[in-house]
């Protein structure tokens, strides 16, 4: 690309010719074996050969056999075996790599590419809208603490519900986080602690910093303190510069998930239960159960 941007500028300075280049003709020379790209520079000799000798040896070809021998070369083009992978791997790469094929199928190279990229860009914005995010447990055997959809009789502490939201907090998904919240705060019996694994969130914007402050104040007046447990140093400055530690007390932002569980432990004299999971309006929901 430097190259033909370099050479379409010197033509403009000369009254040259402006150049290209064609993904079917890089096709056809592969396809016959092409290496190097001497291939274009002898493909350049035979044409000038061809126009200086042999000038109307090609004029009644048919215009169907240009594009059969066009079409033959460009199906090598065609990643099959990988365009399977994505459909077993990963169905909405699939989905934009079917996109983008017959964006230039039906379009033009240029259209059909400028869709694979809005297309991709709309993806990276529906994975931050929606991102995944779940309650986490304690599990017997297993240092941590993890995912109840992976670990469902992972344990808990009655009254502290530890929430986990796999994104950077933003204007984005502030909604998404503050219903969630609500929802496991609305759970019987109520939890006194909902304890944020903050690690994922690698940013707090703006709009999600007056979020927070809003669903703070919320979760206060239900009695429900709302802790924040490994959150990063550059997130937690934002924290402060946006003045939300005014609101959120400053003694509710633990360095890792055990302190802030080890906290919650002496303040209440809870013992880790196990737990029973019902699903109830697509949310995790836990019921006490004796030690």
């Amino acid at each position: 690309m430097i190259g033909i941007g370099a050479a379409n500028l010197a033509a403009g300075l000369f009254q040259g010719f402006p150049v290209s280049t064609s993904g079917s003709r890089t096709a056809v020379a592969e396809r016959s074996g092409s290496k190097t790209q001497l291939t274009g520079v002898i493909g350049a000799a035979l044409i000038i050969l061809m126009l200086v000798l042999f000038p109307g040896l090609f004029r009644n070809l048919p215009q169907p056999a240009l594009a059969a021998v066009v079409i033959t070369a460009s199906l090598s083009l065609a990643d099959i075996p990988g365009t399977i992978r994505l459909w077993k791997q990963r169905k909405a790469e699939f989905l934009l790599s079917i996109a983008a094929f017959l964006g230039v199928a039906l379009l033009g190279v240029l259209p059909g590419i400028a869709i694979a990229i809005a297309l991709s860009i709309l993806n990276v914005f529906r994975r931050a809208w929606w991102p995944y995010q779940t309650v986490l447990g304690r599990v017997d055997g297993l240092e941590g603490y993890h995912d109840i959809h992976s670990y469902p009789t992972a344990r808990h502490l009655f009254g502290l519900t530890i929430y986990r939201f796999d994104a950077p907090l933003i204007f984005a998904n502030a909604k998404t986080f503050r219903e969630e919240v609500r929802q496991l705060a609305g759970a019987q019996p109520s939890p006194r602690w909902i304890l944020v694994a903050a690690e994922p969130i690698t940013d707090v914007d703006t709009t999600a910093s007056d979020m927070l402050e809003d669903l703070d104040e919320a979760l206060n007046a239900q009695g429900i303190n709302l802790v924040f447990a490994e959150l990063k140093d550059p997130v937690r400055r934002k924290i402060e510069r946006y003045g939300l530690t005014r609101t959120i007390d400053p003694n509710h932002f633990y360095p890792t998930i055990d302190a802030a569980v080890a906290s919650y432990r002496t303040d209440t004299g809870t013992n880790w239960t196990a737990s029973n999971r019902e699903d109830v309006g697509g949310s995790d929901r836990f019921d006490p159960a004796s030690d």
